[in-house]
């Protein structure tokens, strides 16, 4: 399975489908908020949040946002160098406990670095959206990303395909 993809496998007009989705438990949703000291009621308390527009707790928003860049790493990030910023980040509509999330990134730029040529950046937007395909969350980032290696096809390959992973002993 491929984790991440190199500089050259990006295209622009591309959109990768992240899979699998993820539903979304109130455990989730109030463990996000207590571990980043979000205490606001809204998301934490049943009998407050009853009396506000939405009726119920609405899920954080930063929770969201972090579900759907974490869905997107297999498919965007996972060669990442680094992620060089988030450009706009929008919530759309309020998720729900139980509400399930599933994410797609479409590419919208690319471009080599001027300062090294073993890399390059890649601009992405990813829009989150429920099971009922109502669009709850999208944002932009650029991530820089590196070339393919010279020595593709080789064991040095495999290992920057796979960093660190132990080599099995054989007897």
């Amino acid at each position: 399975m491929q984790f991440g993809r190199y500089f050259e496998e990006f295209e622009v007009g591309a959109t990768y489908k992240h899979w699998p989705g993820k539903t979304v438990t109130e455990y989730d949703d109030h463990l996000f908020c207590l571990i980043t000291m979000n205490h606001h009621p809204l998301h934490l308390d049943s009998h407050y949040a009853e009396g506000t527009q939405q009726g119920r707790n609405v899920v954080v928003g930063n929770y969201v946002y972090s579900l759907l860049l974490g869905m997107s790493v297999a498919d965007v990030s996972g060669k990442a160098i680094a992620n060089l910023e988030v450009e706009s980040l929008r919530h759309v509509k309020p998720v729900f406990h139980g509400d399930t999330i599933y994410g797609e990134s479409t590419v919208l730029d690319k471009k080599e670095s001027s300062s090294k040529n073993d890399r390059g950046v890649v601009q992405v937007e990813t829009i989150g959206y429920n099971q009922d395909g109502v669009v709850v969350c999208i944002y932009r980032r650029k991530v820089m990303v590196p070339k393919r290696p010279a020595s593709e096809g080789t064991d040095e390959a495999v290992e920057a395909e796979q960093p660190r992973r132990p080599v099995p002993q054989r007897d």
